[in-house]
């Protein structure tokens, strides 16, 4: 059981690395606002259908925890799906993974020197990431990014602060949060005049099947598969395998959509994939090598509610996958 949900949370890294390929696939300055609406409307109703039962129980707090964080989620998404439209595919999945060294600072965590030292190298690599293509001002699209990022940190510090010790269900939480992107899009959409009818009407089968695995496989597979793996694997565990989501996104973008490998751009590439994976690690772990939380299993009959007792790189992975 514990191989299968490795291999699937494998999978979620996969399917997330690739999400900002698919994205810039699909995806122009001109229908950003578009693609959110579709996006996540059809990821909310697939949820919601899934999660139907569960949805009688909808408490007032977590209305409220869906609709702030989804605002936040979609101030990210936003960020993210412009900034991928300005910059290359692995670019973009490498400097979000600037979200583990910076969510941290936010929630004032007590991290050891080792952690910031893994936060200075992923830094230096998001510098050279921007460098790529020769000594220049960074490209628009990765300074989107880099926003894109903090971004994340700040809506995963406040939904962590939401979740703690209010036995907020996150499922329905979630499901409001995809509800609520899609309600911010669809008024973005009518300030800017980006219409859904007239752009999803010149939609043909490659469009809609991009949509469709990016809201199939990387919100609502990548959601279940985290609700499975709750209950049969480790925080930290969890958190290390889904941490290789950069990794994956830069090879993709290479090896799919053809991005440019120069010095610059594989030396950044390793320092974020290596100071994003230290990091992790001593959050995980702390300085002794020894895991800070053990295997956590829902109480019976309150399968979901609250969230593991403290690690922040769960508490990421949890909300990563709201965003794709």
């Amino acid at each position: 059981m514990t191989r299968r949900t490795d291999l699937c949370l494998l999978a979620v890294a996969v399917v997330w690395g690739s999400s900002y390929l698919a994205t810039k696939e699909i995806a122009t300055a001109q229908t950003v606002f578009v693609l959110l609406v579709v996006r996540f409307a059809v990821a909310a109703t697939v949820l919601a259908a899934v999660v139907c039962r569960r949805l009688p129980g909808l408490t007032r707090t977590e209305v409220v925890a869906g609709v702030v964080g989804g605002g936040l989620l979609a101030a990210v998404c936003v960020a993210e799906t412009y900034g991928v439209t300005m910059t290359s595919a692995s670019n973009a999945g490498l400097i979000m993974a600037l979200t583990i060294v910076a969510t941290p600072a936010m929630q004032r965590q007590r991290v050891g020197c080792r952690f910031y030292l893994a936060a200075m190298l992923a830094v230096i690599g998001c510098g050279l990431l921007t460098q790529s293509g020769g000594l220049t001002v960074p490209r628009t699209g990765d300074i989107v990014m880099v926003m894109a990022a903090l971004l994340r940190a700040v809506h995963v510090t406040v939904m962590a602060r939401f979740s703690d010790g209010r036995g907020i269900d996150s499922a329905r939480t979630t499901l409001v949060q995809l509800v609520t992107v899609a309600a911010v899009a669809s008024a973005l959409c009518a300030a800017s005049g980006q219409s859904v009818v007239a752009t999803t009407a010149a939609y043909g089968p490659p469009e809609w099947a991009l949509v469709g695995y990016l809201a199939l496989a990387c919100t609502v597979f990548a959601f279940l598969v985290q609700l499975r793996a709750l209950s049969t694997s480790s925080p930290a565990r969890v958190s290390l395998l889904v941490g290789t989501e950069p990794l994956w996104a830069a090879i993709l973008g290479v090896a799919l959509a053809g991005d440019p490998v120069t010095g610059a751009g594989i030396a950044g590439a390793v320092l974020v994939v290596t100071g994003a994976g230290w990091g992790r690690m001593v959050l995980a772990y702390g300085s002794r090598g020894v895991a800070r939380t053990a295997m956590w299993r829902p109480t019976p009959g309150r399968r979901l509610q609250g969230k593991p007792p403290t690690l922040f790189g769960w508490e990421i992975m949890v909300r990563r996958t709201s965003d794709y």
